[in-house]
């Protein structure tokens, strides 16, 4: 079978959630890092869009991480990470839908919000979301599944880790907290951390910090020279 390339980079959110999709299902790959402040000029004929991941897989050059892991779903089926059932199926693709448009750019306009009202509207957007996940996923299940959809591991866990694995840089960059009022999520997030291939790529709190620090700083640079 054809090999398998993935353009990464380490910090993207997105190219993480592809890295563990590859591991969870054991597909070997070569692995290229991509300066996305100093892209290469050959990386445009791989990603039209010039963005982490971009994945080759024989003649097929794929690119966005949602694409590309329904694709890795098709072609690598075994363990399978999207459910037998049609309409399960696609509560999956709504809750990954949701990652990819509520909940990040909750997320982004905490971290990168310009001035403190900017800021304040995505920590309540984020907090909702968070609430809401709880309430709507957990809080609603008959049943004692750790995962999102239940017993077993799918895409939209593997959608929604890589932002909590940067969580705790909000609370020390923003003064974010998750709310106490999500035991189960917060339960959900621990399983995901304990498995072998998260463990495998994760980094340090300290490592995200460090690379968030500079939107901490541009902000409070826009905040000062905007009074």
């Amino acid at each position: 079978m054809s090999k398998v390339h993935l353009y990464s980079a380490t910090a993207c959110p997105y190219a993480h959630r592809t890295r563990l999709v590859l591991l969870e299902k054991q597909i070997p790959f070569e692995l290229t890092e991509i300066d996305l402040q100093n892209k290469p000029a050959w990386f445009s004929q791989i990603s039209r869009y010039g963005k982490v991941p971009a994945l080759q897989h024989g003649d097929a050059e794929i690119y966005e991480s949602a694409i590309i892991n329904e694709y890795l779903e098709e072609v690598f089926p075994e363990p399978p990470l999207l459910p037998s059932h049609p309409s399960q199926r696609a509560i999956a693709r709504i809750w990954i839908d949701y990652a990819n448009t509520h909940f990040t750019s909750a997320f982004g306009k905490l971290l990168r919000g310009k001035d403190t009202e900017e800021q304040e509207q995505g920590r309540q957007a984020l907090t909702e979301a968070l609430l809401s996940i709880e309430s709507e996923v957990f809080g609603k299940r008959s049943g004692d599944g750790t995962y999102w959809l239940g017993d077993q591991l799918t895409l939209v866990d593997l959608a929604f880790y890589p932002w909590f694995e940067r969580l705790p840089a909000l609370q020390s960059l923003r003064q974010f907290t998750i709310p106490q009022d999500t035991p189960q999520l917060q339960h959900w997030w621990k399983t995901l951390e304990a498995r072998p291939a998260i463990q495998s790529i994760a980094n340090s709190v300290d490592f995200y910090i460090e690379r968030y620090a500079k939107f901490v700083s541009s902000s409070v640079a826009i905040g000062s020279t905007s009074r």
